[in-house]
């Protein structure tokens, strides 16, 4: 059995923390995060955190006290620490750059593609083939981070177009290897 929901979340000093029944407000210097706990939770603050207690020893409530508990943690790192998730542009004349607040990508289309500003979130590029995105939800920054990934996809031959920073592409072999490969 898990035993995640059952972990203090330590509060740094530059986060606050206000609860009005149900609701949460989570604010820091990267920003607000807001969140909504079900009724079968119970939120504790005390001077080494905060913990949350479960009403009832269902097993849908278990799971909502490991999630919620989660949930809770990452807002709070969010909000101190932005998250960070680094996409790469892979392939010869593949390139980004910030216009602005938007990113302008290059990626073997017959024009730019320009992808918006998106609220809570801020871009960074490094060189011409590294882009970040930085927020302090972490779902939002995954998100938008696929969202960007999904314009254009790494092809399985080659490996041209965005992927993550870190990932690892399985590369088909072409047409020559097979042939190579079956000759001798």
């Amino acid at each position: 059995m898990s035993k995640i929901g059952q972990k203090v979340i330590a509060l740094p000093s530059t986060v606050t923390f206000n609860q009005v029944g149900k609701d949460i407000k989570i604010s820091g210097p990267m920003g607000e995060l807001n969140f909504k706990i079900p009724e079968k939770l119970e939120l504790e603050k005390n001077e080494s955190g905060i913990n949350i207690k479960r009403l009832s020893d269902d097993k849908k409530v278990k799971s909502l006290h490991g999630l919620y508990r989660q949930l809770i943690a990452n807002a709070v790192s969010g909000v101190e620490k932005a998250w960070e998730k680094g996409l790469e542009i892979v392939g010869t004349g593949y390139n980004v750059k910030l216009q602005g607040e938007d990113l302008v990508f290059k990626i073997g289309y017959s024009h730019p593609v320009v992808f918006k500003k998106q609220p809570g979130i801020k871009y960074r590029v490094e060189g011409a083939n590294k882009a970040f995105v930085i927020g302090a939800d972490k779902q939002l920054v995954g998100q938008v981070a696929y969202q960007i990934k999904i314009i254009k996809k790494p092809d399985s031959y080659k490996g041209k177009g965005v992927k993550y920073v870190g990932e690892k592409l399985r590369i088909k072999p072409g047409k020559k290897a097979k042939a190579a490969g079956a000759a001798a």
